[in-house]
């Protein structure tokens, strides 16, 4: 791995939470995570166009290591998720359905597992 890359991943993860922080602050998510959504969203159709213009030789790989991987990795991991999931649909249909499901539903369990054991009596002692 040359170094560099690394610089411009890390350039790009400063720049894309920053614009995630924007995105918040800017759309309301009362009563419906709004703000997740619409980065989810514009990450997943900006990561297609950034793929397509890569895998056409259109992008320098380190241009599309600065976008795709740090703004758009810093901005949402769901851009990640949506291209992942179309590549293996494309190779392996039953690996593409396990890859939804276990992002769409172990996913959040695990995190209300992780949840519920800080909240629980056992690591912090609570009264």
């Amino acid at each position: 791995m040359d170094p560099k890359d690394l610089l411009f991943v890390a350039i790009g993860g400063a720049l894309g939470a920053c614009l995630r922080y924007l995105v918040i602050l800017w759309i309301p998510t009362e009563g419906f995570p709004w703000s997740t959504l619409s980065v989810n969203l514009i990450g997943s159709f900006a990561l297609g166009i950034i793929i397509g213009l890569s895998s056409n030789q259109l992008l320098d790989e380190r241009f599309t290591l600065l976008i795709a991987t740090g703004i758009l990795g810093a901005f949402t991991t769901m851009s990640t998720y949506s291209v992942d999931t179309i590549a293996l649909w494309q190779n392996e249909r039953i690996m593409a359905i396990f890859y939804i499901i276990a992002t769409a539903i172990i996913g959040p369990i695990l995190a209300l597992i992780g949840m519920e054991i800080i909240d629980s009596d056992i690591i912090f002692n609570k009264n």
